[in-house]
């Protein structure tokens, strides 16, 4: 076989064999290509020109161009691992804020705290008592006590009689005095210098207890005292030595803000 068909012969193996391998290439024919016809060896001892004496043709004379063509699906490997995430990028300008949403169900009630730390707590409570009879002079008097059962502090003031608010907040306060025979008992619970309540008995031959009981708001240095009338409504309480008649009793309610 002639040289050339011997080449072209193993390009048609090659290209075969790459068709063999996943189809990767395809034959192609390439446009307007001549056909070459097949030389042998003693093909230079052609006849002369005009002679009219053609060699014959063989049966390889057309030999097509070979083009790859790759078909990328088969290529295709399996998906890969997620990279790495990537770093946030800068944060855009901020939107209008959100119409308000409805007001959601009641939640349930939470349970009881811890007592708090008793050193915090405000406390505020007197309680005192005379053992001596007082009579009404030319002028109002403070009732002044001599013992004393309760004194958290020192806020109520022995020495004349008053109690001197600490903690502002709501008082409780008492008092309860023994009258005297045939004459009148008067007397008012005093909030600094206004009167506000009264402790009042008509004269008679026989003497009896009398209370009085209120509350007040106080503020910080607002007092609570007993005021004696004046002579011109003659009036009298009575005690003793042995026994307390006379007693002045306060305590705060509740306490607020404010208070040293």
């Amino acid at each position: 076989m002639c040289l050339q068909v011997a080449i072209r012969g193993t390009a048609m193996l090659g290209v075969f064999t790459l068709l063999s391998l996943g189809s990767l290439v395809a034959l192609v024919r390439p446009p307007n290509v001549h056909a070459v016809r097949c030389r042998r060896c003693c093909d230079h001892l052609e006849p002369a020109e005009g002679s009219g004496d053609q060699p014959p043709t063989r049966g390889f004379n057309h030999v097509p161009e070979v083009r790859t063509y790759i078909n990328m699906t088969i290529l295709k490997g399996d998906k890969g691992e997620r990279g790495d995430r990537g770093t946030s990028g800068k944060a855009g300008p901020e939107g209008l804020p959100g119409s308000r949403g409805p007001m959601g169900s009641k939640g349930s009630k939470g349970q009881a705290g811890l007592p708090g730390d008793a050193c915090k707590v405000q406390h505020s409570a007197f309680s005192v008592g005379r053992r001596k009879s007082l009579h009404s002079v030319e002028s109002y008097q403070a009732l002044v006590f001599d013992t004393v059962f309760v004194n958290l502090d020192d806020h109520f003031n022995m020495f004349d009689g008053k109690f001197l608010c600490r903690v502002p907040g709501i008082y409780f306060f008492n008092v309860n005095i023994h009258t005297w025979n045939f004459k009148e008992t008067y007397l008012h619970i005093m909030h600094t210098e206004r009167e506000q309540a009264i402790v009042y008995a008509q004269p008679s031959d026989r003497s009896i207890m009398q209370s009085q009981s209120l509350m007040l708001r106080l503020e910080l240095k607002d007092e609570v005292w007993i005021r004696l009338y004046k002579r011109e409504r003659e009036n009298a309480i009575y005690s003793d030595d042995v026994d307390v008649y006379i007693t002045f009793n306060g305590y705060i309610i509740t306490g607020s803000q404010g208070g040293n």
